[in-house]
């Protein structure tokens, strides 16, 4: 068979999940699946409170409860911090607890019941401190400090300046200026954080679900001041991640009670210890100015961005860096000025979700392109067109874009699918209202600002005269997107193999060469590109004994950015996406449905077709709960909505059944086979395309995410006392 014949078989088609079947019927194996009668059952002690001193921890009483084994302080962990960035969180609390979620305790007991009833015997003393909660009064120079080691609260600012933003916004026919704001957002993956631990010979395993399995091995491996070599991390099923594994939540925990008693142990949360205990999408406060003349081009851009980052850093320098870089969205303007900020509080922490921090940016972005339009009498998509990126473009960072720019052409399909399927009069009855909006997204792929992007794969081939059996390595976590199929189709295509030769080793830290995280919408370009890599380099030896290769691929050099200026090469990779969304609004109680949604994206190539439209249909259901329904709620550092019945995911019946996912293959030249990253790219513009759509329906502007429906109609009531003010 012809290289380019298996090619046209494997990349692009719709290969059946070799993991469907487990799944729908049980038989896969997620963590909580893993647990067994004999291993010691683990409980965490949680703090309760926002901010408070411990003055002391009292054990006795849970040490006495018959079955327990042991109760786990601070005392017991030899390097009692953790985080992916900044090691400055405690895996268990000694001087302070900084938000309801920490660990003071960790009860290990024969039985669940057992631990659980002992959990609840530790006694912690506390003298409470005051509660920073608000992300401006945490900016105060007089604010209580939740790192008593730090000057203020503010863990990052992020500056970027191009051109003169003042001059431009004096000169301009145009200008407008709005606040916006966004909310915490709960990954509310499938099973809450859970795993187990045990020895295998001399090493340390921990078997859980994660992001990156080489990250996790080394924050365990030196809290516990252990060799890496001596922990290995298995990942089981992983039951969607979306951010929220990328952080250690119950590794550490299961790790300390393995290591410490030298016998198998077992976490399992409940829904509500998992929403208290793991990070959040960041709440983002935006002030927006932004001036056009009447020729349609947009001129000035400024933006101030405040990121509430909760009790630890999580990665939110990072997510802050993407947001203030990409708070210009896919527009190339001559005069920008952003200032973006993130600061502790004693909130919950929040990290990575996908997105990273331009779904909040691009909201407020893309609602004020579509402001400046219509203030201009100008169609919101022609409007666009005038300003949006192109090949050779200057980004906000004063560099070039990369090449395969390909936001206009994604733009304008979105405008001829909308031409094609959207038919809207803008009023059903006096009542109901719909109307269309749209907006376009940008959104990096990979690392960024300098952090090195790497992915390593192994093949091994076995035959005579012929390839019989590949073995491929790569430590690419598998969250439910698909991306072990993915490798294994690339693989195949790459040796001209049928897929069923390609065995694949890809969930354990000892056997699995580095691949990076799940994250960054990365995998299939970055592992994708190793695994061809590698691929090719073993076939160039066979055959021969030693028909095997080891490949690491590195992406293009990013840099970080000035400090004053902002002015680098942040991004060696971008997916571009354009939305189109119809929607009805309830005018009398404010209540919005979707009824269609166009999502266009460039993904390069599409590896695997089916796997890129779910990936697309996926996201949107977890952009319409982000835009509509998920309402996560803290007041004073204390969480409101710690269960599914007060958060409201988005149900079947909140999502529309006409979503078209259009995917445009424009290949990119450093990707696997021409792709590009996707996974991330749907939530980023689409707050924005509904808003608009509300405007479109209604005449009213929302500003804060969600759109709950006492939000809309304060809005609409809003408008209506502009009309008859001006009337």
């Amino acid at each position: 068979m012809s290289q380019a014949r298996r090619d046209s078989e494997l990349i692009g088609a719709a290969v059946p999940r070799p993991d469907a079947l487990g799944k729908v019927t049980g038989a896969a194996k997620y963590p909580a699946d893993l647990v067994r009668a004999d291993m010691v059952q683990l409980k965490a002690v949680f703090a309760n409170r926002a901010h408070a001193r411990i003055l002391s921890v009292e054990t006795s009483a849970a040490l006495a409860h018959p079955g327990v084994l042991a109760v786990f302080t601070a005392a017991d962990v030899p390097y009692n911090r953790f985080g992916l960035i900044d090691d400055d969180q405690p895996l268990l609390c000694d001087d302070k607890v900084r938000f309801v979620g920490d660990r003071v305790a960790l009860v290990a007991a024969e039985t669940v019941e057992a631990a659980e009833a002992a959990a609840k015997l530790v006694h912690v003393e506390y003298e409470d401190l005051p509660i920073v909660s608000e992300v401006r009064a945490a900016m105060a120079s007089d604010a209580p400090l939740v790192h008593a080691d730090r000057e203020n609260n503010v863990l990052g600012h992020i500056r970027i300046r191009k051109g003169d933003v003042e001059a431009a916004f004096a000169s301009a026919d145009v200008v407008i200026e709005e606040e916006f704001s966004t909310s915490w957002q709960e990954h509310a993956y499938l099973q809450p954080d859970a795993g187990i631990a045990y020895y295998e010979g001399e090493k340390l395993v921990v078997e859980t679900a994660g992001q990156w399995l080489h990250e996790d091995r080394r924050q365990i491996a030196k809290m516990l001041q252990l060799a890496e070599d001596d922990v290995v991390i298995r990942y089981a099923k992983i039951g969607g991640a979306f951010g929220g594994r990328e952080d250690l939540i119950v590794q550490p925990l299961l790790a300390l009670a393995t290591w410490k008693l030298k016998r198998p142990s077992a976490l399992v949360w409940n829904r509500e210890e998992s929403i208290v205990g793991h990070q959040k999408r960041h709440p983002y406060f935006i002030r927006s100015k932004w001036a056009a003349n009447k020729d349609g081009k947009i001129v000035a851009a400024q933006t101030e961005l405040l990121a509430d980052g909760g009790a630890y850093a999580s990665t939110s320098i990072e997510v802050l860096k993407g947001a203030t870089v990409g708070a210009s969205g896919t527009y190339e303007i001559e005069n920008v000025a952003s200032d973006g900020y993130v600061v502790y509080t004693n909130n919950v922490p929040c990290g990575a979700f996908r997105g990273f921090g331009l779904p909040q940016a691009q909201f407020a972005a893309e609602s004020m392109v579509t402001r400046l339009a219509v203030s201009l009498g100008m169609d919101p998509i022609e409007f666009r067109k005038r300003n949006m990126y192109r090949e050779g473009s200057l980004t906000a960072t004063q560099t070039p874009l990369p090449q395969g720019v390909s936001a206009l052409s994604v733009l304008e399909r979105c405008s001829a699918e909308m031409e094609a399927r959207f038919r809207t009069n803008g009023t059903v009855s006096p009542v109901f209202k719909r109307g269309v909006g749209m907006a376009s997204g940008i959104k990096n792929v990979g690392y960024s600002f300098g952090f090195p992007d790497q992915a390593t794969a192994t093949v091994e081939l076995y035959g005579e005269k012929e390839i019989d059996r590949v073995v491929l390595r790569i430590g690419a976590a598998e969250c439910g997107q698909g991306a072990h199929l993915v490798m294994r189709q690339v693989c195949a295509a790459t040796l001209d193999l049928p897929l069923e030769r390609i065995e694949l080793i890809a969930e354990d830290s000892h056997e699995s060469p580095n691949a990076g995280s799940a994250s960054a919408s990365r995998m299939t370009f970055m592992g994708g590109r190793a695994v061809k890599d590698a691929a090719t380099a073993a076939l160039a030896k066979f055959p021969g004994s030693d028909a095997k290769a080891t490949v690491q691929f590195r992406s293009a050099e990013t840099t970080p950015l000035e400090p004053e200026t902002g002015k680098g090469f942040p991004h060696f990779n971008y997916g571009y996406v354009s939305q189109a969304v119809e929607v009805e609004v309830d005018t009398a109680t404010g209540l919005v449905r979707v009824l269609r949604i166009i999502s266009v994206h460039d993904v390069g190539r599409a590896i695997n077709k089916q796997q890129v439209e779910g990936q697309i249909e996926g996201c949107l259901a977890q952009a319409v709960g982000y835009a509509l329904t998920e309402n996560f709620q803290c007041r004073d550092g204390r969480i409101l909505t710690p269960h599914f019945s007060n958060y409201l995911l988005p149900t079947t019946l909140d999502m529309p059944t006409d979503v078209y996912p259009v995917i445009m293959e424009l290949a990119d030249p450093n990707g696997p086979f021409g792709a590009r990253g996707v996974a991330e790219m749907a939530l980023v513009p689409f707050a924005a395309a509904v808003a608009n759509a509300i405007h479109a329906a209604t005449g009213a502007w929302v500003t804060q995410v969600p759109f709950t429906p006492e939000r809309v109609l304060a809005a609409i009531a809003k408008t209506r006392s502009v009309e008859a003010v001006t009337a």
